[in-house]
């Protein structure tokens, strides 16, 4: 058994509940973390959060060189990575990420994944590489088109890293921009990928959009006798309360997570119309149920109930608009893209344990 007092390992924990609490760059139980000790990938386990690192378990161990093999043998098997799980060192029986074979298909030790607000917001052009080019010139990096996570996302980054390291002669690419998705930096110790996870953040750093307070008033008006109520945060309201960041997220699914705890797209309230209007319609165009329902010029409303995830997403939809310019063309998600996220077992698997 790996030696979980190894002082990388407890560092990894240390530094994952500090960066999982940071909505600016981990929302629920998005983003992981993961160390190689040996001949073993310890890696967040699936539907955990990574802001809980210090205080529960999270980690799942996996024997690397046999999910390796599978990754370049493109075995199924190494999609959900369960079948290389060191049972006899997990035993609360967890279910590693679904993204476990992006930190092992990186020869780094140190993977830290994250959804940075920052980095989402410029990854969800359609001028994503040319927004990205100027600002990580001084980063060995690479750009990821869109691909679903797990299995294609890594053998995606295994082809994008192989044309990098090409042309790259100033060593292996470390900061990977994920189409659509988030940022992944890599390095051999913990420290250098926390200080490398800074560095990235604050050359990527966009500026957030003023814009007019929720109406809480009117909201609550709109809600009465509903099945809807406020959110959590204040921030989340600012999409609705902002033209142009309503404009984007009435265009469809910017990334993945939006689509697993929010739905397909955002639900945009007509005029005058209260909650109850607004899920009647969604109901009877045969529609789920609405996780939040914009309203314009007055603020947002979730469904009583709705997971931590779902009130996470909505402010991060929030935080990822306000930084887009306005006019600036974005990459949606296609509908059959969501449709694949919405269909996927283990999308489904993760937002379970997030009711």
């Amino acid at each position: 058994m790996v030696d979980q007092s190894h002082p990388e390992f407890k560092q990894l924990l240390q530094m994952s509940a500090e960066v999982g609490a940071d909505p600016a760059l981990v929302q629920a139980a998005g983003g992981n973390t993961s160390i190689k000790l040996d001949d073993t990938l310890w890696i967040k386990a699936s539907g955990t959060w990574l802001m809980h690192a210090t205080t529960r378990d999270i980690m799942v161990p996996v024997s690397l060189t046999p999910l390796l093999q599978a990754l370049q043998a493109n075995d199924p098997l190494a999609e959900r990575a369960q079948s290389f799980v060191q049972s006899e060192n997990n035993p609360g029986g967890l279910r590693p990420s679904i993204e476990t074979t992006v930190h092992a298909a990186l020869s780094q030790r140190v993977v830290v994944h994250v959804h940075c607000v920052e980095t989402i917001a410029l990854a969800v052009r359609l001028d994503a590489r040319d927004a990205l080019a100027p600002l990580l010139q001084n980063f060995n990096w690479c750009h990821v088109p869109y691909a679903r996570p797990g299995l294609p996302l890594s053998q995606a980054i295994v082809e994008s890293l192989s044309a990098a390291n090409d042309v790259n002669g100033s060593g292996p690419v470390d900061v990977i921009v994920l189409g659509n998705h988030g940022l992944v930096v890599a390095a051999e110790t913990v420290a250098a990928a926390r200080a490398l996870l800074a560095d990235v953040c604050r050359s990527l750093r966009q500026p957030l959009r003023d814009c007019a307070r929720a109406d809480t008033r009117a909201l609550q008006a709109l809600a009465a006798d509903s099945d809807y109520q406020l959110p959590q945060e204040t921030e989340t309201h600012n999409t609705a309360c902002d033209e142009v960041s309503l404009a984007f997220a009435a265009g469809g699914s910017l990334y993945p997570d939006h689509v697993i705890f929010l739905g397909e797209g955002s639900v945009i309230a007509n005029p005058g119309e209260s909650a109850n209007d607004v899920l009647d319609r969604q109901v009877g165009d045969g529609k789920p149920v609405p996780e939040s329902i914009l309203f314009p010029g007055a603020g947002v409303l979730m469904r009583s109930g709705c997971s931590d995830g779902a009130e996470a997403m909505a402010r991060c939809l929030a935080d990822v608009c306000g930084r887009i310019p306005s006019d600036t063309p974005l990459n949606y998600l296609t509908p059959a893209q969501n449709h694949e996220l919405l269909n996927w077992d283990a999308e489904q698997y993760r937002q379970t344990l997030n009711q």
